[in-house]
């Protein structure tokens, strides 16, 4: 701008001077060629304004960008920061839960060796269980195999000569019972064993030696009809003396041990068929020889202290 001033001023003065219009024109050319110098110049200069202004602009802008950025960067870390304040709470949290877990499986194992321990000895109890009911069922088996064995052996011995309404042989449960009609072995009321009685005894005394492991009931059984008279009070009375006379015949006349026997009455009860027919009263007054194992070894099978380890 000073240059354009100092030429408008020269060429004020040049017009006003006596110069030659040969200077005066090539002053004129030499400041028009500054002049058009200046004016390239100056609009070089404007160019640069317009871009430096436009770099200004961009700078501003870029410094609203940044200041943009970091409050949004402030309000972040903000977030972020409540962000980590909130994680630690739960991580204390966490902390707290997994000490009480760790407390509680504590107290589960504590509580499952307990289990343990009563599961080995329910599993010990029920093996002594098991072994206990193999036991009886093994002496159960051998018992139904040895009553078995010797109500054939019986029939087989009390075959000859005696009819089968006489005898009857039965296997129940635990033991073997012989039912005697009471012709085979008494006359009518009377509790004195009748000569046959003898040889059906002495069969059945055969079998009982050779069982030591038996014992012998004998139980004597009447009909209805009252029976009285100077050595018979009543029913039950001639029940039991007939017991008696078979218990004495076995021991005395055929070698059976004293220990083994037993004698009950029974009287008119327990009946096996009707008392209003004659039939009826036949099958009742009968004498039953049970055969049944020592009630000692019986009792022992019932023992849990005798399962074998």
């Amino acid at each position: 701008m000073s240059r354009i001033i100092t030429l408008a001023v020269l060429i004020v003065v040049l017009a006003t001077s006596c110069v030659s219009k040969k200077k005066y024109v090539d002053l004129q050319s030499n400041y028009q060629s500054q002049l058009e110098q200046a004016n390239l110049e100056l609009g070089k200069c404007g160019e640069s304004l317009n871009s430096y202004m436009n770099k200004l602009n961009t700078c501003e802008k870029e410094n609203e960008r940044l200041k943009g950025q970091l409050n949004t960067g402030t309000s972040t870390a903000d977030a972020k920061d409540e962000q980590i304040k909130d994680l630690r709470r739960q991580v204390k949290n966490y902390e707290k839960q997994i000490n009480q877990s760790a407390t509680q499986v504590g107290d589960l194992t504590v509580l499952t060796q307990e289990a343990n321990q009563n599961v080995k000895a329910t599993l010990e109890q029920l093996e002594r269980k098991d072994k206990y009911l193999n036991l009886l069922q093994a002496a159960k088996t051998k018992a139904d195999s040895i009553n078995l064995a010797l109500a054939v052996n019986l029939k087989d011995v009390l075959k000859d000569g005696i009819a089968d309404e006489d005898v009857d042989i039965k296997v129940d449960k635990t033991v073997v019972f012989i039912n005697i009609s009471d012709k085979m072995l008494f006359q009518s009321g009377s509790h004195r064993l009748s000569v046959k009685a003898n040889a059906v005894l002495e069969k059945i005394a055969k079998i009982v030696v050779s069982r030591p492991e038996l014992e012998v009931m004998v139980e004597g059984y009447t009909d209805n009809v009252p029976m009285r008279n100077s050595c018979i009070l009543d029913n039950w009375d001639l029940s039991v003396k007939r017991s008696t006379s078979v218990v004495r015949a076995l021991q005395d006349k055929h070698g059976v041990d004293p220990n083994k026997l037993i004698a009950a009455g029974r009287g008119e009860y327990n009946t096996l068929a009707s008392n209003d027919t004659v039939e009826g009263k036949s099958m009742n007054r009968r004498t039953r020889i049970i055969l049944l194992p020592k009630l000692d070894q019986f009792y022992d099978l019932l023992n849990p202290n005798n399962i074998p380890e």
